[in-house]
């Protein structure tokens, strides 16, 4: 059983390899032409690896990695200068200045965060304002009024377009809202009194 097991394997082999070899040979026909067999072969398609310069309408941002056809690299994005092939070093470089990115918005975050915590540890600014009838005041406190008291009280310089304040027309106390960082928001409180 063995044995025919091992002759019927032999001879399999055999004969595919010899079919094989016959098919890859050109063949001669009677008329001396030689014919060879063309086997089909799925075109392999040639991307490139890149990193984009710049930013490339309907492709992608500056910094990012793409695959996209060799033509379309040789022949558009490299001759405009907004791409270029991606190799080790690049990569490594790419990883390095990410590194720094990160480490510059995490330096950035915690300076915000120590700054709102020193806003509000200082305790309530006091504004001025000239009274008029019952608890009114003349005019309103504005976003610039409390940059320059902070200012004048801290000496740090604040924009004012990171201030929000509610209308203030009356003597009270009141919240102002500090936007030092996307994720971070000081609150300080104002007492307004009149002369």
């Amino acid at each position: 059983m063995a044995s025919t097991a091992a002759a019927l394997s032999w001879s399999s082999s055999t004969l595919l390899q010899t079919s094989v070899n016959n098919f890859n040979q050109p063949r001669k026909f009677s008329y001396n032409r030689m014919v060879f067999v063309v086997v089909a072969q799925k075109k392999a398609k040639k991307l490139r690896k890149i990193i984009l310069k710049e930013d490339v309408a309907e492709l992608g941002k500056k910094g990012q990695l793409l695959d996209v056809k060799a033509g379309y690299y040789r022949n558009y994005l490299q001759p405009m200068g907004m791409a270029q092939i991606v190799t080790p070093l690049l990569l490594k470089e790419m990883r390095m200045e990410e590194e720094r990115i990160e480490a510059e918005k995490k330096r950035v975050k915690e300076e915000a965060q120590q700054m709102a915590l020193m806003f509000e540890t200082v305790g309530a600014f006091k504004v001025k304002r000239k009274g008029g009838k019952g608890k009114q005041i003349f005019g309103s406190v504005t976003a610039q009024d409390l940059v320059d008291i902070i200012k004048a009280q801290l000496q740090r310089d604040v924009d004012k377009r990171i201030v929000s304040l509610p209308e203030i027309r009356e003597t009270g106390e009141y919240i102002a809202e500090l936007k030092l960082h996307p994720e971070v928001t000081a609150r300080l409180r104002l007492n307004v009194y009149a002369n």
